[in-house]
């Protein structure tokens, strides 16, 4: 009993010093930062943004890893390269004279080491009117590349110079909506067939600009076999169509919606690339 009554004190001025200590112990937030165009959102027609793109997808993988993970989604539906250096687009998420690469970059200043990775989809928007019609602009394809080209080299080296300690940083290539097109018959293949050197382009001028600046790349387009015309898969109610075509009637709306935008499925398979590329 005495052993008892001596060992009360001690026992309550441990338990003090814990509470005292308790606040000093706050575990620090990490952060998953999201930047782009509507991929990033998760947008998909009749529902606008929502939680199930491949950013959700990929925050909640990263997150049975790391439980002081939060997502932070900065990107914009209908950005393009020209508006995430100008703003314009998404004034209630950036405010009036900003835009999302400036947003981005304080967010990544203020934060530092506590962000640990950063993903980034731009440039589809710069030339998704480039293969309307039912057929391919060579020469609005060209000016797009152009600008896109113009603008990478603002977006990235502001992006890297304002992350401080390097986050795990990914950009991803594009899968090519325009495939689509071969249902509509003899001209419609035609046009597919033509959008593949669209896509292409696109995807190597991102991945060299990715790469240049210590970027891994996403490379989406692969995963899609963009180029892949060969073999026939059953996708109903569209019947037997060449692997790649399959893929975006499987993967987004294009071929039940006419609108690019990934379906949960696809936002599923995106972020598994993604998951692949930071491991």
């Amino acid at each position: 009993m005495r052993t008892l009554r001596y060992l009360l004190p001690v026992l309550a001025l441990l338990a003090a010093g814990l509470s005292v200590m308790a606040p000093s112990q706050a575990v620090t937030p990490h952060y998953y930062v999201a930047l782009g165009d509507s991929l990033s959102r998760g947008y998909q027609p009749g529902l606008g943004d929502t939680n199930q793109g491949y950013a959700d997808d990929l925050f909640n993988t990263l997150h049975a890893k790391d439980s002081t993970l939060q997502l932070v989604k900065l990107g914009c539906s209908g950005e393009t390269t020209t508006t995430m250096i100008t703003g314009g687009r998404c004034t209630d998420r950036y405010p009036l004279g900003t835009s999302q690469l400036a947003v981005a970059a304080q967010f990544l200043k203020d934060h530092g080491a506590d962000v640990k990775y950063l993903t980034l989809d731009i440039g589809a928007n710069d030339v998704d009117g480039c293969a309307t019609g039912g057929s391919i602009d060579p020469v609005c394809l060209s000016q797009g590349l152009v600008t896109i080209a113009k603008n990478l080299a603002t977006i990235m080296p502001t992006l890297t110079a304002a992350d401080g300690r390097k986050p795990i940083s990914v950009g991803m290539t594009y899968y090519d909506p325009f495939l689509a097109s071969w249902l509509t018959g003899t001209t419609g293949q035609a046009v597919a067939t033509a959008s593949i050197p669209l896509a292409y382009g696109l995807n190597a001028e991102l991945a060299t600009a990715f790469v240049g600046n210590g970027f891994r790349v996403a490379d989406i387009g692969g995963a899609f076999q963009t180029g892949n015309f060969t073999g026939r898969q059953l996708v109903l109610p569209y019947g037997f169509l060449p692997t790649n075509v399959a893929n975006i009637c499987k993967w987004t709306y294009m071929c039940s919606q006419a609108n690019i935008h990934a379906n949960p499925t696809g936002y599923a398979l995106i972020a598994s690339v993604f998951a692949r590329v930071i491991r």
